[in-house]
């Protein structure tokens, strides 16, 4: 008989992928796992690949694990980090 694990979205879609791209994504998942709180990464361009292409996979990383990221990019270095949680009440709309 069959044995069921109940596993998330996240784990399943990154256990899935295949072939070149899923071997990119599962190193940059390893660099966004690194990161503790108050700690920021900085991944640098080479002659491989572009910071814009860094930029690129760092947020498809991001999303394939349901983590906000924020990314921003300064000449050929790219630097992000897990913004701090909110604290406190919700703003109210202003509907």
């Amino acid at each position: 008989m069959s044995r069921l694990t109940i596993v998330s979205v996240e784990e399943a879609t990154a256990k899935t992928a295949s072939g070149k791209r899923a071997k990119i994504i599962h190193e940059y998942l390893g660099y966004i796992r690194q990161l503790q709180s108050g700690q920021a990464g900085m991944l640098s361009a080479t002659e491989d690949e572009s910071a814009i292409a860094i930029r690129r996979r760092l947020n498809q990383a991001a999303k394939t694990i349901g983590v906000e990221l924020v990314i921003k990019r300064s000449g050929d270095d790219v630097y992000f980090w897990i913004p701090a949680r909110r604290r406190g009440r919700p703003r109210k709309s202003s509907m």
